[in-house]
């Protein structure tokens, strides 16, 4: 047996036997002035035990103790260790196209976050780095302090190096200087490629010196103009540069035996990169390690102190009946052995719970965690079952157990405000969307994190689709509404119309009746008229008038002066005829003797018979060739219109 601390031992066994010999040697006060006999008789009971037979107790748990924490154990073989690791040497890309903002927030910055997760995903892994741009230098060599290197890491920017471009050679070389010459070399590249269309060279340099490249391209085919902490952009000839990825760098990758990925907003691209790697390198033994492998024996000591220390506050008495506070607690010990065996072994039920969760069991693991939870009351308890809870897909439940964790340390707040931020997302309706930007806001004033940076926009955006969704359904309801409202309309119109025309038609028909009531009233009427008319004329006929003889008179006086006009018109009708012919005739002579035709015509006829023979034919009022009415003189009206 041996210890694993002895210098318990050494330091505190004889403090402890000059303090316990001083108490066991010191007599009690009472004694100096009573002898023993006359102290047996003064007590009460002569049962319970001495103050030097406590003091003694309290000496051997104090000694037991000590022995307990010195460590006693059995050796029990040894074990060898090897430690392994695959060295990977990070370049990172820090010329001014790094500065594009095609990826959020800039290539750059996401490239050193890239950075920084593999760090954190292969903590076993000696990793370096090296800055890069038309010049290289090394920033870290590869080391085990992961946390060294992130620092100098985060210190890195644009203006690191005065001389910008991108060169891949001087880089490669400080690579091959930077790690053992005859070890396999795995390069990690952070980088949009630069400008370079051919990597002939790199390619043959890094077949030549064993180097494996691999390469995660930072940026978008698309690209972006280069902007610089003025706030201006690069400009080439006046022309604004577009930086885009050189996807051509792939080639550097795929021909010396690596990888090429292009690099996403989330840390996907990161643990598939490091898959990569760890498939494709050979762990080098670094150092091996012989550990002794012990038995502990510490519990025995232990529990003996805790049997003596439970005697010694007791007081017990030799009779049978006893009434000891000490007794009482052994035998409540020993009928509660359950909870106190519990509460002993509560890491046995969490590491069931830590197994239950890996082994994607999470319901079991969600209970696990949460009865612990209520009895402990521990804050982390309540984070785990709720993570549990949420991979589980029960997120309100896990919402409950986020509210109970309540951390003092900013980080973990942080992680519980994002994680119930999650559960809220996962609900998915427009109230937990925006409890869950509320969330996010809350974890992002604690701690600034990218991915929950990412989560906070993306449930944005899907609240703010929502909400365009919520007001197209509105505007369709709407749109519906005003549909039905006029066709109701429509149909109420098309009623009123119907009813109108059946009205009109009674109307109509109405009439119609009262009209051929009216008709059949007046040919009743007219046919008594007609009666009353007959027989007034027989009554006429019978007894002629002085009216009738006179109106045949007049009758027979028209008809004698409609014969005379009618001889008359046919006497015009033939001097007209005998005009006609003369003056055809005179249009076959000669124009001389028309002339003196028209002349011998002026002196037969005088100006008075020309006149008197002009009114005769204008009284006359049917003739075939024209006819002169009496003219009337017309006032011409100056102000009236052309049209």
């Amino acid at each position: 047996m041996s210890f694993l601390h002895p210098e318990f031992l050494y330091y505190m066994l004889p403090l402890i036997f000059i303090l316990f010999g001083l108490l066991l040697t010191q007599k009690e006060s009472h004694a100096t002035f009573f002898s023993n006999e006359v102290m047996q008789k003064l007590r009460v009971s002569s049962n319970t035990l001495t103050l030097k037979a406590r003091n003694a107790l309290f000496f051997l748990i104090a000694v037991l103790m000590t022995i307990a924490l010195a460590g006693p154990v059995i050796k029990d073989g040894k074990i060898e260790i090897t430690a392994k690791s695959a060295d990977i040497m990070i370049a990172l890309d820090i010329s001014d196209s790094m500065l594009a903002e095609d990826v959020y927030p800039n290539r750059l910055k996401l490239a050193k976050q890239k950075a920084l997760e593999l760090l954190r995903l292969a903590p076993n892994e000696r990793i370096g780095v090296i800055a890069f741009a038309k010049n290289s230098y090394l920033v870290s060599p590869l080391s085990f302090d992961h946390e060294a290197v992130a620092f100098l890491l985060k210190k890195l920017n644009t203006g690191s190096i005065t001389e910008q471009g991108t060169d891949f050679m001087s880089m490669l070389h400080v690579v091959d200087k930077s790690i053992k010459k005859d070890a396999k070399k795995y390069l990690l590249i952070l980088s949009d490629g630069g400008d370079k269309k051919d990597f002939s060279q790199e390619i043959a340099f890094a077949k030549k010196n064993g180097i494996a490249v691999f390469v995660l391209g930072i940026g978008t085919p698309q690209g972006a103009p280069i902007k610089l902490d003025n706030g201006e952009f690069i400009k080439q000839n006046g022309k604004i540069i577009v930086s885009k990825l050189n996807e051509k760098i792939a080639d550097l990758a795929t021909k010396t035996g690596g990888v090429y990925i292009q690099g996403v907003n989330s840390n996907a691209d990161v643990k598939a990169m490091l898959k990569e790697i760890e498939r494709h390198s050979k762990k080098k033994e670094l150092k091996s390690e012989e550990i002794e492998k012990y038995i502990p024996l510490f519990y025995y000591p232990l529990g003996l102190a805790l049997l003596l220390l439970l005697i010694a506050t007791s007081s017990m008495s030799k009779r049978v009946k006893v009434e000891v506070p000490g007794v009482f607690i052994a035998a409540m010990l020993l009928f509660n052995g359950s909870v106190s065996y519990a509460g002993l072994l509560d890491f046995v039920h969490l590491d069931e719970a830590k197994k239950a969760y890996a082994q994607k069991n999470y319901a079991k693991s969600a209970k696990i965690y949460d009865e612990y939870a209520k009895s402990a009351n521990h804050n982390e308890s309540y984070y785990n079952a709720a993570n549990a809870l949420y991979k589980a897909g029960k997120y309100k439940e896990a919402i409950k157990n986020y509210e109970k964790a309540t951390f003092d340390n900013k980080l973990s707040r942080a992680k519980n405000f994002a994680n119930m931020g999650n559960s809220y997302a996962k609900i998915g309706d427009e109230a937990s969307l925006k409890k869950a930007i509320a969330s996010y806001e809350k974890s992002l004033k604690l701690h600034e994190d990218k991915n929950t940076r990412e989560n906070l926009e993306a449930v944005k955006k899907a609240l703010k689709k929502k909400e365009q969704k919520k007001q197209q359904q509105n505007q369709k309801k709407k749109q519906n509404q005003k549909k039905n409202q006029n066709q109701n309309k429509n149909q109420k119109d098309k009623q009123n119309k119907n009813q109108k025309d059946k009205q009109n038609q009674k109307n109509k028909q109405n009439s119609k009746n009262e009209k051929n009531k009216k008709d059949s009233q007046k040919n009743k009427d007219s046919k008594g008229s007609k009666k009353k008319d007959e027989n007034k004329q027989k009554r006429k006929s019978d007894k002629p008038s002085e009216e009738e003889k006179k109106q045949q008179e007049q009758n027979a006086q028209k008809k004698q002066n409609g014969q005379k006009k009618e001889n008359e018109k046919k006497k015009a009708q033939q001097k007209q005829e005998a005009g006609k012919k003369k003056e055809n005739k005179e249009k076959k002579k000669p124009a001389s003797f028309q002339s003196g035709q028209a002349a011998k015509m002026k002196s037969k006829m005088s100006d008075a018979e020309e006149a008197k023979w002009l009114k005769r034919l204008n009284n006359e009022q049917n003739t075939y060739l024209y006819r002169l009415n009496q003219s009337t003189m017309k006032k011409e009206n100056s102000n009236e219109k052309p049209w």
